[in-house]
């Protein structure tokens, strides 16, 4: 798996956490051994000027997500063609506040967001309550047994 991470938004993170998450998770979904993902991480100006161009709404966001070859989930049996997943692009500065606010490390609240990137790559989407629950829970459900595997690390 090609993972690329860019971090050009001035603040230090974990990017072995990081990119040890997307390889969890993107194993986790069944995608293809030879898929390609970017994790760009920007600072507060940066991701407000690709939040209004692309969302047209105003202020910085905690994650986007540019989808490029609309892969889907595979199984275990028939995983996901090769092919390029996309860019998710991640605020270290929004995700630091939104971190305080649910009283856990920055960290994982990039390793969150970073999974919530992933699923919107892969066509999760979050607009009506079905597709929020399941959206939701499939990311509780990787967050948490990815938790569970650095523990035993």
């Amino acid at each position: 798996m090609s993972i690329e991470l860019n971090n050009e938004s001035g603040v230090q993170i974990d990017d072995d956490a990081v990119q040890r998450l997307a390889a969890f998770a993107l194993d986790a979904l069944h995608v293809h051994a030879d898929a390609e993902l970017a994790i760009v991480l920007v600072d507060e100006g940066a991701m407000e000027q690709l939040h209004v161009r692309w969302m047209d709404e105003p202020g910085p966001t905690d994650v986007l997500s540019f989808p490029m070859d609309e892969l889907r989930p595979g199984t275990e049996d028939d995983p996901t063609p090769a092919g390029l997943l996309g860019d998710i692009v991640l605020c270290p500065q929004v995700a630091e506040a939104q971190a305080k606010t649910a009283g856990h490390s920055t960290t994982d609240e990039l390793l969150l967001l970073t999974c919530h990137g992933i699923l919107h790559l892969l066509g999760f989407d979050h607009a009506e309550p079905e597709e929020k629950a399941e959206m939701f829970g499939l990311q509780g459900e990787i967050l948490t047994a990815f938790a569970a595997q650095r523990r035993w690390r």
